[in-house]
């Protein structure tokens, strides 16, 4: 090993295995984030490493400082794969082996071709097989990872959370600790036509993209001098951000709308969405460069938009996906915005295909206890912008709802919201459960009634809790309200939208789950991240 005897990374790896086979919540110091961070860690010549794992195959994307001229490997205990390039400098790699055991830690090691070790050693445990019995999972989610630390208003305002302050928010969260984290879209922000026009901040967000250079749209992403461009770019936001703390946590991060390189606008000069050819090689550069693909569902169709395409024969899919845990759980993880459509009152946030798909595992009760929805756009809250399943708005006398229709709009959005809302809500065996990113807020509710759909015990929907948010990015400031309950619903807050930074751990054993919300903002001391407690608990008992 390098420059770590392995006593030490048996120590390590035991705290791992420990923590997670007991589901413990101890409040730890800050010190203990070492165990996942890069104080105790040799990284060597790697930037950041995000794995992904299920119960028989792992998947990691790494980076590194130099482009490498030999491909590197990836020791799994006794065996090595060689890793595959994902960009055309030779700085960015995938690794990804099949056939390993269900449920074990296995020692990886990455080495240079000759053999060299690049940096420590570290654990990396497989998921349960999927119809094993499980008794608990901790799942660390949050949203809006994404945006430029050092961007700031004329005024010097942080457009972003400090890099070093979201660390320190996941720091906390690992102390607890964590098994799996999702961070539901926006993990980037780098909106070209609609941030380099804007209005008001135009002129500030070009003199600041001047800094890492301008996009030829007329060049591909990759393999021009947009590569140099695009890696400027989103090294800034996700490679500092993560580095190689959660190199032991299976990590999904799934896209929404600034995944796409744009924010979701209708006017009459602009409609940012379904995205154009190039937002889409945009996004998909990304996830190819920085963090790993879903890996292969049994239950997932092949013919799913972007399912396979990255690996034809592999089932790995881009925009939709599963966390399977044992028996125990599964998550539905759907982006709302790659394949929007724009068809009135058939127009849908996510296909036909992806919504039937989501129907037949919702409805797939004796499969597994506990189901998950994990959509890009939130339920049962609206901040009146366009890209909503909602038709409300701020109107002109600063009231919220649908006094005045919202410009471009599409009805099908709703009546797709219904569809699924009903699917989630008729679960008999299960907890109605919906989690999702997007809007800037810690929140929680029983949504009780949707337009012509009443439930007494409800759906819960859950706002993550945004990472990176600050200054005008809050829905009160950028949009000039609050996240609010649309008309045509009923919620029965548990917390009501809080607009601050935070994430949502969510514990779940085979009769429970239970949602701790953690929140913090400007101008509390950053020292009390470190030990903060949540600020809502929610308890929800599985039927029967």
């Amino acid at each position: 090993m390098h420059n770590t005897d392995r006593r030490n990374f048996l120590k390590i790896s035991a705290t791992f295995l420990s923590a997670t086979a007991t589901g413990t919540a101890v409040a730890a110091p800050r010190k203990t984030a070492a165990v996942w961070g890069a104080e105790h860690w040799n990284a060597g010549d790697l930037v950041h490493l995000l794995p992904l794992v299920n119960h028989r195959r792992l998947r990691i994307k790494a980076s590194f400082r130099e482009p490498r001229a030999e491909p590197p490997k990836l020791r799994v205990d006794a065996r090595t794969v060689v890793g595959t390039r994902s960009d055309t400098r030779g700085r960015f790699w995938c690794f990804d082996i099949d056939g390993l055991a269900a449920a074990r830690t296995y020692e990886l090691q990455l080495t240079e071709s000759g053999g060299k070790p690049i940096c420590d050693a570290w654990p990396l445990r497989t998921f349960p097989a999927p119809h094993a019995a499980v008794e608990h999972l901790r799942i660390l989610v949050y949203t809006c990872g994404g945006g430029n630390g050092k961007a700031k208003l004329p005024i010097g305002t942080p457009f972003f959370l400090p890099i070093e302050v979201r660390q320190r928010l996941l720091d906390r969260a690992l102390s607890l600790p964590v098994d799996v984290a999702i961070g539901i879209g926006d993990q980037v922000y780098w909106d070209l036509e609609t941030g380099l026009n804007h209005p008001r901040l135009g002129r500030f967000v070009r003199a600041f993209y001047d800094r890492y250079g301008r996009f030829d749209f007329d060049l591909p992403v990759l393999g021009s001098a947009n590569e140099d461009v695009f890696t400027r770019v989103v090294d800034d936001q996700l490679s500092t951000l993560y580095g190689v703390r959660f190199r032991s946590l299976p990590t999904y991060l799934t896209q929404d709308d600034h995944d796409y390189f744009e924010n979701d606008v209708a006017t009459d000069r602009i409609v940012t969405f379904p995205p154009t050819p190039y937002m889409r090689r945009l996004a998909r550069a990304t996830q190819r460069l920085y963090f790993p693909e879903f890996l292969p569902d049994e239950h997932l169709p092949g013919a799913l938009p972007g399912v396979s395409s990255v690996d034809p024969t592999g089932g790995i899919s881009q925009s939709f996906g599963t966390l399977r845990y044992g028996r125990l759980v599964e998550a539905l993880m759907y982006d709302c915005r790659g394949y929007l459509s724009l068809k009135g009152p058939t127009a849908g946030f996510v296909s036909r295909g992806v919504e039937r798909w989501l129907a037949r595992r919702t409805a797939d009760e004796p499969d597994v206890r506990h189901l998950l929805h994990l959509p890009s756009t939130p339920f049962g809250w609206s901040a009146g912008k366009w890209g909503e399943w909602y038709p409300d708005r701020l109107e002109a006398d600063r009231s919220f709802g649908t006094k005045t229709a919202k410009p471009y709009w599409q009805s099908g959005w709703f009546a797709q919201h219904q569809r699924l809302l009903k699917a989630i809500g008729g679960q008999e065996k299960r907890i109605p459960l919906i989690v999702s990113g997007d809007l800037h807020a810690v929140g929680s509710g029983r949504i009780t009634r949707s337009g012509d759909w009443h439930s007494g015990a409800g759906v819960t929907s859950v706002l993550a809790g945004p990472l990176g948010t600050a200054g005008p990015g809050w829905p009160s400031a950028f949009r000039g309200t609050p996240p609010q309950v649309p008309s045509a619903l009923e919620v029965q807050p548990s917390l009501s939208p809080v607009e601050k930074n935070g994430f949502t751990l969510i514990d779940i054993t085979p009769k429970s789950v239970t949602l701790s919300q953690f929140a913090w903002r400007p101008p509390e001391p950053v020292e009390k991240i470190d030990s903060l407690k949540p600020i809502n608990v929610v308890r929800l008992a599985r039927p029967g």
